[in-house]
């Protein structure tokens, strides 16, 4: 792989809405140290802006200390889950009779309207990689993965280069800063397929094999990459372990600013037809509407008429809910979920239901086709949405498009594969049925019900 000059600017798609002067370390340490002009930022560059402290004081902690700290900071997933990576980590099996595992880095960023760990890998690549030694150490990994989505190039030149100038510097391999800790990281650039995304799945093609989803229990915590114990986490999840052990549980939970339980910042972003699409790094909590103003509100001509508040696998909201706080508690009591905080907004003027077959489509083509409610239940999900699209509707889709969201619903497939495809389909249909309704034809053979069709 060609090494890129450290300084060089990257081409990319995920673009700060914030300047230098609005960021700074003790509020912002996702991004404080990235450059207003893009550019990438190298290991010289990245150590006098404090860079590798917050390693260096996890090197020097227990690592069940810092497993402690990760639970008090309550550092939740930022991939989607929110499951608390602190206690994560403290169900990895560790041992003086157990062999050491992995540490890998989801770094499939697959998810529709989501592109927000891409703007840390291009730019500031040696914050994951500080994260992932953090997180190697306390749950005593042998090694590290980063599995990246494989349409990521700029991503993988630049944590390639990042991953050099690591080793070369002494801050992977064999006595990590002369730690006594021994950790070295692998770019593994993935075949490009959503299911990638789940964990388990995940393992599966890192090992080289069909990228299908694995029965748990075991878990990966357990058993995972080549039956060792292997933690999974977020790109940006890892990414905020370095701040959190440089200055310490208590100041992370206060960078919410008391709005949420959740501690921390996230990257929090939009697109669709605003003004200004982009990120922010903001206080976890942040409500809706104060991103949409952030983004210059609508353009000219449009009006909001829904948003999804984190990625396609999210549930629809309404624009009352702007008000609401986008921390993962919250958005889960209105039927939806924060998922990966990046909001997708749909114009008055753009078809609904266009949109939401759109997404199906995807979901069917990225189902791995192991189990039979997503194989087959998503492909016809798709295919009724797409007569209802065109006027060809039936009386009874409607009611079946519900009922494939029933059944392909939360502990009724593999994983959460459906369950995610559902949730845009069930709240669409719930706020929305009229445009449903106005796909259904009302002349010819196409008023017949699904039952009285005859072979």
């Amino acid at each position: 792989m060609n090494a890129i000059p450290p300084n060089s600017r990257l081409r990319y798609k995920s673009q700060l809405r914030q300047s230098a002067d609005e960021r700074r370390e003790h509020t912002h340490p996702l991004t404080w140290r990235l450059n207003d002009d893009g550019s990438r930022i190298g290991l010289d560059e990245y150590r006098r802006k404090n860079g590798y402290v917050g390693a260096q004081k996890a090197l020097a902690t227990d690592p069940a200390d810092v497993i402690e700290a990760m639970k008090t900071a309550n550092v939740r997933g930022r991939g989607g889950g929110g499951f608390s990576a602190g206690v994560k980590w403290s169900l990895t099996q560790v041992g003086d009779h157990l062999p050491r595992g992995y540490m890998v880095a989801n770094a499939d960023e697959m998810e529709p309207g989501t592109f927000k760990d891409r703007l840390l890998m291009e730019q500031q690549p040696h914050l994951l990689l500080e994260g992932m030694i953090i997180a190697g150490h306390a749950n005593r990994s042998k090694y590290g993965y980063i599995f990246l989505r494989g349409e990521y190039v700029d991503a993988a030149r630049s944590l390639a280069l990042a991953i050099e100038e690591a080793r070369d510097a002494g801050l992977l391999g064999d006595n990590v800063a002369g730690s006594g800790f021994d950790f070295d990281i692998a770019l593994h650039t993935g075949a490009g397929r959503y299911i990638c995304g789940e964990e388990t799945a995940l393992i599966n093609s890192l090992e080289g094999k069909r990228a299908n989803p694995r029965a748990k229990p075991p878990f990966p915590g357990q058993s995972g990459a080549w039956g060792k114990p292997t933690v999974v986490n977020n790109v940006e999840t890892l990414c905020n372990a370095p701040a959190m052990m440089q200055h310490g549980a208590d100041w992370y939970q206060e960078l919410s600013g008391g709005l949420s339980d959740d501690g921390g910042t996230k990257l929090y972003g939009v697109s669709g037809l605003v003004n200004k699409p982009g990120l922010w790094e903001l206080p976890i909590g942040t409500t809706g509407f104060d991103i949409l103003e952030r983004a210059g509100g609508m353009r000219e001509g449009h009006t909001l008429k829904t948003w999804l508040p984190g990625g396609a696998s999210t549930g629809f909201l309404l624009p009352e809910h702007l008000e609401l706080p986008l921390d993962f508690d919250t958005v889960g009591q209105y039927g939806s979920r924060l998922g990966t905080g990046l909001l997708t907004v749909v114009s008055q003027r753009q078809s609904l239901v266009a949109l939401l077959r759109n997404l199906e489509q995807f979901f069917a083509r990225e189902s791995c086709g192991w189990c039979t409610p997503c194989r087959d239940g998503l492909p016809w999900a798709a295919k009724i949405l797409q007569a209802l699209e065109h006027g060809e509707g039936r009386p009874g889709d409607i009611e079946l498009l519900q009922e494939h969201a029933t059944h392909i619903g939360p502990g009724l497939t593999f994983c959460a594969h459906a369950p995610g495809a559902a949730m845009p389909l069930e709240s669409a249909i719930r706020h929305f049925r009229a445009d449903f309704e106005a796909g259904i034809a009302t002349h010819g053979s196409a008023a017949a019900t699904p039952d009285q069709e005859v072979s």
